[in-house]
């Protein structure tokens, strides 16, 4: 199946991925790499925001809309964690602050992180197998978050904006091969690109899967 998306692609149940959501997905996409660019500007720090604002800055226009043009969203906020998820746990879920340092601390990542739960928790509710492919959600946590109201979907945001992360967070080199190729034109490279990366996701999403089975009690065949 190709990735680019001026085709409108077929999920695997048959359905389709209508062309209004992949529109909603390519400028949410844009605004996670300004984000990412943005902080890794303000802050450096981190590697991965630091190659993705590098490389962001020397693409036009034309290449920033091929680089958002994934079937995949660009950030990630613990899709693949079930226990984000379900509604029961909403309550419990710990407002301290995180022990570790989040990705994002500029002020638009609260913004970001609300437009990310909500496409998230609409997808959830109306194209569950979409929901699966383009964040990598569990099929079990998908219909978890379809059972939230938009208001514990926004409270959640509120509290958790540190849950917002670059995909491959840890690897550099995905982002420069990804941001490059989308740098030198819609080819097979940038496809190759693309592929790659839902390939890595592709292998999460099994992964997740599998220990998601066993933490509910059900056998992992």
């Amino acid at each position: 199946m190709l990735l680019h998306c001026e085709t409108v692609p077929q999920l695997a149940d048959g359905e389709w991925l209508c062309e209004d959501t992949l529109a909603c997905l390519r400028e949410l996409n844009e605004e996670c790499l300004e984000l990412c660019a943005a902080q890794g500007r303000a802050h450096g720090g981190h590697a991965t925001l630091i190659e993705i604002a590098r490389l962001w800055r020397t693409l036009d226009g034309p290449a920033r809309a091929r680089a958002s043009d994934c079937l995949y969203l660009l950030v990630d906020a613990g899709f693949t964690a079930s226990e984000r998820w379900r509604r029961s746990s909403v309550s419990q879920v710990d407002e301290a602050v995180p022990d570790y340092a989040p990705f994002f601390t500029l002020p638009q990542s609260a913004a970001l992180a609300q437009a990310v739960l909500t496409f998230a928790w609409y997808l959830a509710r109306s194209q569950a197998a979409a929901a699966r492919l383009l964040l990598c959600m569990p099929a079990a946590s998908v219909a978890d978050l379809a059972q939230h109201t938009l208001g514990q979907v926004r409270a959640l945001a509120l509290r958790h904006p540190h849950w917002l992360q670059p995909r491959w967070a840890h690897s550099p080199g995905m982002w420069r091969e990804l941001l490059s190729a989308a740098g030198a034109g819609e080819g097979p490279d940038l496809e190759r690109a693309r592929l790659r990366g839902q390939r890595l996701l592709a292998a999460q999403l099994r992964s997740a899967g599998v220990a998601g089975r066993a933490s509910r009690g059900a056998p992992p065949g």
